[in-house]
């Protein structure tokens, strides 16, 4: 597996791979991998001839005063996943290598819409710095596929769209949420979890998990009736939510009862870790 910090490496690598004729696919990451991030590359696999990683800890996607200094980075642990995953090439930039020194006057992408929902209403500019990272990406790799996980539901919605309007020519494949035996979803914030937080925060899952059956069946009719009985049994088991909404697939408004393709979307805190999930159904008979 090659290894490589320059973007003039990466695409020297990505000429090289396109004169020969190859297919190439893109796991975007921020690193601190885990079996969820190893899925995207045993998909990139089935994809592509040549699978290209990277490893950039985004600061335009974080708050101010957020995480992005304790965000866990280890990468030579991760450099060994990723050689035992057969990725092709490692690309793990320096900041300096993606943007400006004055990350303020740096071209950014917006995705309108989108953007400004759940995750984005309390997240200020955190979609803005998602999008335009993976912009620069995908325009650097040049890849036929990109493959994201489904946990981050609305960033795919949001990469989806960005793709579509500004007519990239790649795929953006999506790989269903690798989870714990408890049924949590992986995620490298999971690490924040205290012992006893770790014990409670299966619950989130659970929660949503029964509110999809109730919905499935017929039970629950008033859509904002029941998120606000699943966000109030969140509270009880100790979740500090920041939202539980019932939303159309297509564009995350909030669902109707003619709807068929539903997404159930959540952001909660437990301690210092903020998690989310979702679950992604459809009801038949519609």
């Amino acid at each position: 597996m090659k290894v490589t910090e320059s973007v003039q490496s990466l695409n020297e690598y990505v000429r090289e791979q396109r004169d020969a004729g190859k297919k190439i696919a893109l796991v975007p990451t921020m690193g601190n991998l885990h079996q969820g991030h190893l899925d995207l590359v045993a998909r990139a696999r089935e994809l592509a001839d040549r699978v290209i990683v990277s490893i950039f800890v985004n600061p335009l996607q974080f708050e101010p005063g957020g995480d992005l200094d304790n965000y866990p980075r280890t990468l030579a642990a991760d450099t060994d996943k990723l050689l035992q995953a057969g990725a092709d090439l490692l690309f793990a930039p320096d900041v300096n290598e993606i943007y400006a020194k004055d990350l303020s006057k740096t071209t950014q992408v917006v995705v309108p819409g989108l953007s400004s929902l759940w995750c984005g209403a309390s997240r200020a500019g955190h979609f803005q710095g998602v999008s335009t990272i993976v912009n620069k990406l995908l325009n650097m790799a040049q890849a036929d596929f990109a493959v994201f996980g489904e946990k981050d539901f609305q960033q795919l919605c949001i990469i989806r769209k960005m793709v579509a309007d500004l007519n990239m020519p790649v795929s953006i494949i999506a790989v269903p949420t690798r989870r714990e035996a408890d049924g949590l979803a992986m995620s490298s914030r999971n690490a924040y979890l205290s012992s006893n937080e770790r014990k409670i925060a299966a619950k989130l899952r659970e929660v949503m998990v029964n509110l999809q059956e109730k919905i499935s069946s017929g039970q629950y009719l008033d859509y904002q009736k029941a998120a606000r009985q699943a966000l109030e049994t969140l509270h009880q088991a100790g979740f500090k939510t920041d939202y539980l909404a019932i939303c159309r697939q297509s564009d995350l408004q909030l669902a109707e009862p003619d709807d068929k393709d539903l997404v159930i979307l959540a952001a909660a805190y437990l301690g210092k870790a903020r998690l989310i999930d979702n679950c992604i159904f459809s009801i038949a008979g519609h």
